[in-house]
């Protein structure tokens, strides 16, 4: 049972979980609110994992290339069905509300159990989105899309040929040679071994892709202290807003892996503009084109989720006229911590800067959340590299690979899937072997799985990687078969 992307996954034997309809966190009201899973029922499903757990999870995923049968599968075995690669094209609230709800399912039980981990700043927002769409979901009004935004295909079409023809004045890319800059006071933390988080203040330059940073204003009209080419890197937020913590982890692609910069912003309006303008440079884009308005706005918004405090002119939530059974909607461990009534409060309070979205709106809310998440779409697995005499795991992710140390838990290496030449699987001897750019080649056998999982998901990814956003496109399932299917 297969699919590709965000369209459907192979089966992996997990702890199955009982439908949407018997795992809501309202307090039992006959008949409309008698839905829920108890906090008992949820605590005996929760388990902490460490990496070397998941990775002994994740060696669950069966073999996409055979039949159910084929794999001992029964009639009365039960199976979990999720979306295995964590690369999702553009999800269309008109279109595409089943799927939609099916990875607000996955993302909603990977927070409640902890297989990604959040602060608990993230895990109170997330808890206000599942009460939102709770309420939402049981409400006798029918489901209606009159809300969501129209999108016509044509209109579209029609008005990227004006953009293009140069009909509009709002293009998406603006005068190039009047290409925005940002000039800042920020601070900037490089991690070293053994070395305490320590920031220092300089004078940053943002322009086209590449960060400069300098001494102090007044020596930015001269050499930088360094410049930070942000093509291709990974963009990881680092925020708290209780905390007033607004930081930007950098991973920049080099040789032989990746380097980790931390930088640390005063305000929010000032992360949404350099947070905004890292994730477009990551993708080649510069803070001419039009979205990067969008993509402030859009982290702005993101903030004001996270926020605890309710908007101006608006009361404190009454917790004698709410029903909520708030230990429903996050992980058992925060139910040893608080208090039921405590966290009722702190989950109302959130609630209030998203009481106004529609259903579907709350569940792309709580997807993009999810992504936004720094272990994201990652799956460990444990593994041995030639030549080493110990085990190490191994990170798999939608566009990188990442070696980690398996007593610290702490990246050692990245390859990015983009400076990847080629892979080869040596079925004898089940090792997997890569080869990257500038001459940098690894090999490595599979200890908590057999390397036909691996390496169906570096085909699956690269399968994915050549495919366009186009909804006509048409599936190439022979290729992907080929890339993941292996030669055994």
């Amino acid at each position: 049972m297969e699919a590709l992307g965000e369209r459907a996954v192979p089966c992996t034997v997990r702890p199955w979980c009982p439908p949407m309809t018997q795992r809501m966190g309202l307090q039992p009201r006959p008949p409309a609110y008698g839905l829920g899973t108890t906090p008992v029922e949820l605590a005996k499903m929760y388990q902490q994992l460490s990496m070397v757990d998941k990775a002994i999870i994740n060696a669950g995923w069966l073999d996409s290339s055979r039949s159910l049968m084929e794999q001992g599968i029964g009639e009365h075995d039960r199976l979990q069905l999720r979306f295995k690669y964590h690369c999702f094209f553009d999800l269309n609230p008109k279109y595409d509300a089943v799927r939609i709800t099916q990875l607000y399912e996955q993302a909603r039980w990977s927070i409640l159990l902890e297989e990604i981990n959040c602060t608990e700043e993230e895990m109170l927002m997330f808890a206000s989105l599942q009460y939102h769409i709770c309420k939402m979901t049981i409400s006798t009004e029918p489901l209606d899309f009159s809300n969501e935004p129209e999108i016509d295909e044509v209109e579209v079409a029609l008005s990227n040929l004006e953009v293009t023809l140069g009909g509009k004045t709002d293009r998406i890319l603006e005068d190039i040679t009047d290409v925005p800059k940002l000039a800042d006071s920020l601070k900037l933390f490089r991690p070293k071994r053994l070395a305490l988080r320590s920031y220092k203040e300089y004078w940053f330059v943002f322009k086209d892709t590449t960060i400069s940073y300098y001494k102090n204003k007044e020596t930015a009209s001269g050499e930088p202290i360094e410049q930070l080419h942000l093509r291709g890197c990974e963009v990881v937020p680092d925020v708290n807003v209780t905390d007033k913590k607004f930081g930007i982890k950098l991973l920049l692609p080099v040789a032989d892996g990746m380097n980790e910069v931390y930088i640390r912003c005063d305000s929010e309006t000032q992360y949404a503009k350099w947070k905004a303008a890292c994730t477009l440079a990551s993708k080649g884009k510069t803070m001419a084109y039009s979205s990067y308005r969008s993509e402030v706005k859009n982290i702005q918004s993101f903030l004001q989720m996270k926020s605890l405090a309710p908007p101006p002119g608006q009361s404190a939530p009454d917790l004698d006229a709410m029903e909520m059974n708030a230990e429903c909607f996050v992980s058992p461990r925060y139910t040893k911590r608080y208090k039921t009534k405590q966290l009722t409060e702190r989950i109302l309070e959130a609630h209030q800067n998203i009481a106004s979205l529609s259903l579907n709106e709350a569940k792309m809310r709580f997807i993009r959340a999810w992504q936004s998440l720094a272990e994201f779409g990652i799956k460990y697995y444990i593994v041995r590299f030639r030549g080493s005499k110990k085990d190490e795991l191994m990170g798999i992710s939608y566009n990188r690979l990442i070696r980690i140390d398996m007593s610290t838990g702490l990246p050692v290496t990245t390859w990015r899937f983009a400076n990847m030449k080629q892979w080869n699987v040596n079925w004898e001897i089940r090792q997997v072997a890569i080869e990257f750019d500038h001459n940098v080649s690894i090999a490595f056998s599979c200890v908590s799985c057999d390397c036909k999982v691996v390496h169906e998901y570096i085909g699956g990814y690269i399968f994915l990687s050549t495919r366009s956003k186009d909804q006509n496109e048409t599936l190439d399932e022979e290729l992907f078969h080929k890339l993941t299917g292996g030669q055994e």
